[in-house]
């Protein structure tokens, strides 16, 4: 069995993070969650197909994987399966979206499926309880007949809503299918498939389990406690915990972090390699990367932060920060609305719900927060923009942006400085790890 790991899409709708797949969560980037949730059903066989904004990152972290680069990105899938299937062999194919977190036992019910006798192919699809905006099967017993993509609220034909996890069992036929669905928008993939499910067994493979489909930024909130569900508690030996510091529950501490006086961590959590949790800090239910300082007095909840994010005085409540954020003291997320209700935030252009009553801020990176700066729930900050002391920001802020506040209101110019490199804050570390 091959499998495709697709990982060519752009991910704009991710804004104002970057590239879903390599973004970090509990010390290891989605992308490498994926593989190893492959391995554990047994898959080996593995070729990333990704596009030049991501492959050569994506190759660098799994050296030991094909790839394979899809030129025209605008094709979507059947882009990315006809720049790679021409290569291959007569050999079963199975198609992994890079976006869809699902457990090992996902891919084993589905490649079970897919070997009976007479069988085509088998999709993967998630049984749903309300209704979810994807593409839904139309079946014939348990055979897929169509895919109807988001039919609206009570116009659904069953409850099985697609996950992009499908086994071809010929892929040559998959391949003439996608060239018979003709070039145009990028739903060839699509077109191809009802073309195989004219004359071709396809089984459905209902699935129960986990699924998380990353498409925007806050999905990584709900992705988190799955990832934190699967720590083992482990803390270094090449770890620093002072006595009076409390560590409780599920937690992982990775080598060269150091939790200082009166610090609290409270499981399930990671904290990366060398990462510092300053004195009466306290984080809970969170993954900490790399390089991180969770500063004096600092509450991290709930949140992913991805690399060198330093802290002092500040409330991270339901957030995801990018790399290389720094923030002022008494810098605050507010992650819970006033009514308590379901928070949006505008994704290009269109409002769109979260599902969630309590999300803080998402931070792209290279930011930096004066003091006592603060957001308002569902608030997003584009990559490299300096938010001055004192500001409060009630809407997006576009990448590179500079944000002061004047008489009451706040003024958006574009950001003429930069943030400074990681390693110019070498000399700080190095002091507060001598206390």
């Amino acid at each position: 069995m091959k499998v495709l790991l697709l990982l060519a899409g752009r991910s704009q709708r991710f804004w104002p993070l970057t590239e879903k797949t390599l973004f970090p969560v509990c010390g290891k980037t989605l992308l490498e969650h994926q593989v190893e949730s492959l391995n554990a059903a047994g898959i080996k066989d593995i070729i990333l197909v990704g596009g030049a904004h991501n492959l050569p990152q994506a190759h660098a972290l799994l050296p030991h994987l094909a790839v394979a680069e899809q030129k025209d990105l605008s094709l979507g899938m059947r882009g990315a399966l006809l720049s790679v299937l021409p290569a291959l062999k007569a050999e079963p194919v199975l198609i992994v979206g890079g976006n869809d977190i699902i457990d090992p036992e996902a891919f084993r019910l589905l490649l079970k499926t897919a070997s009976a006798k007479g069988v085509a192919g088998a999709i993967l699809a998630s049984r749903v309880r309300s209704y979810f905006p994807g593409g839904y099967l139309t079946l014939e017993g348990d055979r897929i007949r169509s895919i109807v993509e988001k039919p609206g609220e009570c116009k659904e034909p069953s409850d099985l809503v697609t996950i992009v996890a499908h086994v071809h069992n010929d892929p040559q036929a998959l391949m003439a299918a996608l060239e018979k669905s003709g070039k145009g928008n990028d739903d060839g993939y699509e077109r191809a498939l009802d073309l195989l499910f004219k004359d071709r067994v396809y089984r459905a493979v209902p699935y129960e389990g986990p699924w998380h489909p990353v498409k925007y930024p806050w999905h990584l909130l709900s992705v988190l406690p799955y990832f934190l569900s699967r720590l083992t508690p482990a803390i270094s030996n090449k770890a620093t915990i002072h006595r009076s510091a409390v560590i409780e529950g599920n937690v992982v501490i990775e080598e060269g972090a150091k939790v200082m006086a009166h610090a609290s961590v409270v499981g399930p959590c990671f904290i990366g390699k060398r990462s510092v949790v300053a004195n009466n800090a306290l984080v809970r239910g969170s993954s900490i990367g790399d390089d991180c300082v969770v500063g004096f007095a600092t509450e991290v909840k709930s949140s992913v932060l991805h690399s060198h994010v330093w802290t002092h005085m500040t409330y991270l409540g339901d957030s995801i920060v990018g790399r290389n954020v720094s923030f002022g003291a008494g810098s605050t997320t507010g992650n819970l609305r006033l009514d308590e209700g379901v928070i949006s935030s505008v994704i290009q252009g269109e409002d769109i719900p979260t599902g969630l009553v309590k999300f803080g801020s998402a931070i792209g990176d290279n930011c930096r927060f004066g003091i006592r700066t603060a957001m308002n729930p569902g608030v997003k900050i584009g990559a490299g923009s300096f938010v001055s002391s004192g500001v409060l920001l009630h809407h997006d802020l576009p990448d590179g942006s500079f944000a002061t506040m004047k008489g009451g209101e706040v003024l958006v110019r574009p950001n003429r400085s930069q943030a400074p490199k990681p390693e110019s804050r070498d000399g700080f570390r190095a002091a507060m790890e001598q206390k």
